[in-house]
């Protein structure tokens, strides 16, 4: 099925909120994970308004799909998500890493209503959406298991070691969705450990594999759609992303995975997307 016009137009909107929501959080604590947080918004927006099998009433619901945040860091653009869809309430996102706090700087299942697994920990997230698919397979359901990597995160080991094991035990039911967006903790990727063709990679390690504009909703939504069909290989769509996507400001800096501003410049960049909902 194809997307049509007016449910474009949505998506792109609740990924305007999103961005919102982000800087609401960081406006409120002053710094945080700005960079990658913008980069996945899209791609969230696409996956929860047209992929997921979620009921925001009940968190815990065993026949949801699962989404798991490899790279945690990008918690506040999940968090945005959630409150928006009403997992919790949109106040709640000023509350970002603060004491007591329902969000913390990574996502913990344990914490927030709406995130499926603790992440953070870089690499280890592919772990656990592995064996989330196969459980969920074992158990007979037909649930699907959506993961997000990042490409700095990919220079860890245990995201390949992860992927072997998920085309080993045929997971179709698993969907991993790799930000590319060239930069990580301390530079450009390609200077710091140069991941070389991200694509090509996972198609040999045996994923069912395309590679698209990580920024645009029609191509998210087409490149998702053909994840439903299943079969023998996990999927892997490759997200072309710009990091800070969304912010000007945030795109053109040049070291944007973590950024501290004024209250007042978090200001600006939210009234400016603000904006653009008229």
């Amino acid at each position: 099925m194809k997307l049509d016009e007016l449910k474009k137009q949505e998506i792109e909107r609740f990924a305007l909120e999103i961005r919102i929501g982000i800087l609401e959080q960081m406006k409120a604590r002053g710094f945080g994970h700005i960079g990658g947080s913008l980069s996945v918004t899209d791609a969230l927006a696409v996956l929860y308004k047209t992929q997921m099998r979620i009921d925001p009433a009940n968190p815990d619901w065993p026949e949801r799909d699962k989404l798991v945040c490899s790279k945690g860091h990008a918690g506040p653009a999940i968090y945005a998500a959630l409150a928006l869809l009403g997992y919790f309430p949109y106040e709640m996102l000023k509350t970002l890493n603060q004491p007591g706090t329902c969000l913390p700087s990574h996502c913990d299942r344990n914490k927030t209503p709406g995130v499926d697994m603790t992440t953070g920990s870089l690499g280890q997230g592919t772990s656990l959406a592995c064996g989330m698919a196969l459980g969920e397979q074992m158990r007979g359901r037909d649930t699907r298991v959506f993961l997000i990597v990042g490409d700095g995160e990919s220079n860890e080991g245990q995201v390949w070691e992860a992927c072997m094991f998920a085309a080993a035990k045929q997971l179709g039911n698993l969907v991993l969705l790799l930000d590319v967006n060239g930069k990580q903790l301390d530079g450009c990727t390609k200077d710091i450990l140069d991941t070389l063709d991200l694509g090509a990679k996972l198609q040999a390690f045996g994923f069912d594999t395309v590679s698209i504009d990580g920024n645009d909703v029609p191509a998210l939504y087409d490149a998702l759609e053909r994840t439903r069909m299943g079969g023998e290989k996990p999927y892997a769509i490759v997200l072309n992303t710009i990091k800070g996507k969304g912010v000007p400001d945030v795109e053109n800096a040049k070291s944007n995975h973590s950024m501290t501003v004024s209250a007042e410049q978090w200001a600006t960049w939210q009234d400016a997307l603000i904006a653009q909902r008229s």
